[in-house]
């Protein structure tokens, strides 16, 4: 633990008692005293700075002595039984063990906390703003501290598998949408705990559930602007119920648990209509679920909120009013693909358009769009329900994805005949997708003759605007934004934490892209087969901006930290710039 400046300070003013006070609470000798004070008249360090560096007293003997003075109470013991777990709900046990506070109990208009630093000041605001309340502080070792942290987040977790040790019912009437806000106590724990978590993820809009059963524990993770979250652990003795109740909410088999299962989940949340996507897979300790929550709000993103401007979004415009041609969009699981491509969709859906979608599964609804969902069961596949689409005589025809070479070869045909066709294809940049579209056995001269743009596409967490501060970057980090110092009227800003980010420092999320035009120079290298390097620097040499370049413009607009942008943006594809 380290001793505040402030604590210091503190004991130097009190200093005519000091030595008193420092040897009545502590193991100090009056010789060692008197060297310390002889050491202070020839230096300019505090008493309690020496005496510490000497090691006559422990970090903690300081504090006792600063609590003393400003009747600050210290606490030798800290009833653990005596504070209810369910007021540290709110507070993460990681903010509560790295500043080493947890709070007590609160009453009408305070907050009572237990910490080892009364003048971490920084930390006091974070609870006052949490709470709401005035935060009256008492003091106790860091050791007891961080055991008591442990003790009452352990409890609350027990208090919650404590609850799901009842019979799990699993003849419940689940037609229609399941409303979790109107779930009662009088309901099986087990449908209060799957309805606590689900509620949760989407209040602090997580984008997936994961529910993980390992050797002795099941770990709960979210997936919040695209960085896995640990939630809670429980006993694996819980998972079964878990898993079946949440099976039944999909109406999926509760008996199979050797095969891999998908399903579908509504429920109704504060009048928001919440669409679940499930996946269950059996692995070596239950079965593993992932759940991915959408919220059907039926409100499509135009570009510019998602993040593009400038250049990007003059090309993305002007590409979206051609009559014919594939415009793909590409990324990795999670970029935001699908969205950016209905952001495309709306720009261009007016009353003489007739546009057509094939998707798996169907995530926004839009009136005047006419979507088409897949359905392996019945051999619904994209290949097969494009080559319907193209009869209905569309404009604009979306497929959600592009993933074997019939698919591919299907596009190539439909945008040939007279169609704009927009979809989604896995490649890590822009420049790869004519050698995947090639790989998957499609002709070159066809990719020529129909592809009008690429645009590869990250997602990045955007700074909390109620807590990001600016700072001077350090060498390392201007040579990680290829610069060797901050322009003139240009502020850089680093993630801090907040309550109202949940102490994470970053509050949603932006889009990057770089966009590949098919232009003249880059069709004969696309008929050649050329590498993606040589597609690249042709592109760029005409103008387009790379991924890291636009990951860097969001540093230097302030939307998001340096250290945000080298996350996202993949080593290897600096190398490639280089």
């Amino acid at each position: 633990m380290k001793i505040s400046e402030q604590m210091l300070i503190k004991v130097e003013r009190q200093k005519e008692k000091i030595g008193e006070l420092l040897l009545k609470h502590t193991s100090l000798t009056e010789t060692q005293l008197k060297e310390a004070l002889e050491i202070q008249k020839e230096s300019d360090l505090l008493i309690g700075e020496i005496l510490l560096k000497k090691n006559y007293i422990h970090p903690h003997d300081i504090i006792r002595v600063v609590c003393n003075q400003v009747a600050i109470p210290y606490l030798k013991e800290i009833n653990v039984d005596a504070i209810d777990p369910n007021i540290t709900v709110d507070l993460p046990i990681n903010y509560a063990k790295h500043h080493e506070i947890l709070p007590t109990k609160i009453t009408g208009e305070e907050v009572y906390v237990v910490m080892t630093d009364p003048f971490n000041f920084d930390t006091l605001n974070d609870i006052q703003e949490l709470f709401r309340k005035k935060v009256i502080v008492s003091v106790s070792s860091p050791l007891r501290v961080a055991d008591a942290i442990n003790k009452v987040y352990e409890k609350a977790n027990r208090n919650l598998v404590d609850s799901l040790e009842d019979e799990f019912d699993e003849n419940l009437d689940l037609d229609g949408p399941i409303d979790i806000l109107d779930a009662g106590a009088d309901e099986a724990p087990v449908i209060r705990f799957v309805n606590s978590i689900i509620f949760r993820a989407v209040k602090e809009g997580a984008s997936d559930i994961h529910i993980e059963p390992y050797e002795k524990e099941v770990m709960y993770r979210f997936r919040i602007n695209g960085i896995m979250t640990e939630i809670l652990r429980q006993p694996l003795k819980t998972q079964a119920a878990v898993s079946s109740r949440i099976k039944v909410m999909a109406k999926l088999d509760i008996a199979e648990k050797r095969l891999p299962q998908d399903g579908r989940i509504k429920i109704k949340m504060a009048g928001k209509d919440i669409d679940i996507r499930l996946s269950t897979v059996p692995i070596q300790n239950g079965e593993r679920i992932v759940m991915r929550v959408l919220e059907k709000s039926g409100k499509v993103l135009r570009l510019e909120q998602l993040g593009y401007k400038g250049k990007t979004l003059d090309q993305l415009d002007e590409l979206s009013k051609r009559k014919h041609g594939i415009l793909y969009v590409c990324g990795p699981t999670g970029s935001g693909k699908t969205t950016t491509l209905f952001a495309v969709i709306d720009r261009i859906n007016s009353p003489d358009k007739m546009i057509i979608t094939v998707e798996d599964p169907v995530e926004y609804e839009i009136p005047g769009v006419s979507q088409i969902q897949t359905n392996a069961k019945i051999d619904l596949t994209f290949a097969r329900a494009l080559r319907s689409i193209v009869r209905q005589d569309p404009d604009v025809v979306m497929v959600g994805e592009t993933r074997d070479g019939e698919t591919a070869s299907m596009a190539v045909e439909a945008s040939l005949t007279g169609h704009f066709v927009l979809s989604t294809i896995h490649t890590n940049d822009a420049s790869s997708a004519p050698n995947r579209l090639i790989d998957m056995g499609v002709q070159p001269f066809l990719i020529a003759s129909s592809l009008v743009g690429v645009l590869a596409q990250r997602l990045m967490q955007t700074l909390c605007s109620e807590c990001k501060v600016p700072y001077s970057p350090d060498d390392a980090e201007l040579e990680a934004i290829d610069l060797k110092e901050i322009p003139t009227g240009i502020t850089v800003y680093r993630a801090e934490g907040c309550p109202k980010c949940n102490f994470r420092g970053y509050a949603g999320r932006t889009s990057i892209g770089e966009l590949l035009v098919i232009s003249d120079e880059v069709r004969p290298l696309i008929l050649a087969k050329a590498d993606s390097n040589q597609l690249k620097k042709v592109a760029i040499s005409q103008g387009m901006i790379p991924l890291r370049q636009a990951a860097i413009n969001k540093v230097l607009d302030g939307i998001t930290s340096i250290e945000e942008m080298m996350r996202v943006v993949n080593e290897d594809e600096e190398d490639m710039l280089e």
